[in-house]
């Protein structure tokens, strides 16, 4: 019998968002409608992730601790899912309040009424590679994010893992580089999938930044491009087998690094356009801080019990760019 019951109460916070509306519509399929979807519901163009889905409640983000209390609700389980995911904000004090502090309070309510948690840690905690992409817990405090985003992960990683007191059980994920339906509102920072699909339709033309590193050729950048609806489906195993699983920080990317090339080849092809790519100089505010490589060791979550296959690249850019985008659908 699965652990948590169809009418289990499911906190999922940053449930407007990319990740966390695609875990409510993921939820919803399993059958979950008993939702409290926590986020600032004010952005119009975050409200459409949320069309059609099914929930009980939606909470303000700064009023969800106080809701609780007031409501006399306690969750069987939580989804943490919330950030600043900005990686071009360079104030770290905005960082410090949403993916530190915020999270802090996250952990202690679920620690103090014994609620399972998964939250969303990031891929850029691990800053330029130079310590590998191992999800061992005794390199996390050696780790040096090159930007405040990552700093803000890789502190409240650190955070937990100085604490005596804990969920009954936890997980923090390393996401890698996530795309899939469901992040039209989020600009700049929206996959390069996205944003080469609108520049095909627009131009013709995709547009790759040139690499500013020696022994990267233009547009062989690596990274590891994890489908979002992956995400959901570890997301949920984690639910369901949260007592078996041992509780700690695991990677959550594929394991396996493509180029940005590659990505693009496969948007065209899903679009059945022969690829045309050209190269633009890499913004200066971010070329002193940008990952040329990524590749999550999945081993750990391997060996925690994990064994469905993800998406190959081509596979996730095809279902993303026909079953998505080309015809405006949100997951």
């Amino acid at each position: 019998m699965p652990f948590m019951q169809k009418d289990s109460m499911i906190v999922i916070t940053g449930a407007a968002g990319f990740i966390g509306s695609c875990m409510v519509g993921f939820l919803n399929e399993q059958g979950y409608e008993n939702l409290i979807l926590v986020d600032e519901f004010d952005d119009e163009k975050k409200s459409l992730n949320l069309r059609n889905k099914k929930f009980s409640y939606k909470v303000e983000r700064d009023d969800f601790f106080e809701w609780l209390d007031r409501e006399n609700v306690v969750p069987s389980f939580v989804y943490h899912l919330g950030a600043r995911t900005d990686t071009t904000e360079f104030d770290y004090a905005v960082h410090q309040k949403l993916n530190v502090d915020y999270s802090i309070r996250v952990w202690q309510y679920c620690t103090a009424h014994s609620v399972p948690l998964v939250y969303a840690s990031s891929a850029a905690t691990y800053g330029d590679g130079n310590l590998g992409y191992d999800d061992d817990h005794a390199i996390i405090e050696k780790l040096s994010p090159l930007n405040p985003y990552g700093e803000s992960k890789n502190n409240f990683d650190k955070w937990v893992l100085q604490q005596d007191a804990a969920p009954p059980s936890w997980a923090g994920l390393k996401f890698f580089n996530v795309y899939g339906p469901n992040e039209y509102h989020k600009g700049r920072m929206a996959s390069v999938i996205f944003h080469s699909y609108n520049q095909i339709i627009r131009d013709g033309v995709v547009k790759l930044f040139k690499s500013h590193k020696d022994g990267y050729e233009d547009g062989k950048q690596l990274r590891d491009f994890i489908y979002v609806n992956d995400i959901c489906k570890v997301c949920y195993w984690l639910m369901q087998e949260s007592a078996q699983v041992p509780s700690g920080i695991y990677n959550l990317g594929t394991g396996k690094a493509r180029t940005f090339i590659d990505l693009v080849k496969a948007t065209y092809h899903a679009m059945k356009r022969d690829p045309e790519i050209n190269f633009i100089d890499m913004p200066v505010d971010i070329r002193e801080k940008y990952q040329y490589f990524t590749e999550a060791n999945m081993k750990k979550l391997r060996d925690a019990g994990y064994s469905a296959d993800f998406f190959s690249l081509e596979d996730g850019v095809d279902d993303y760019v026909r079953n998505y985008l080309s015809v405006n659908i949100f997951y």
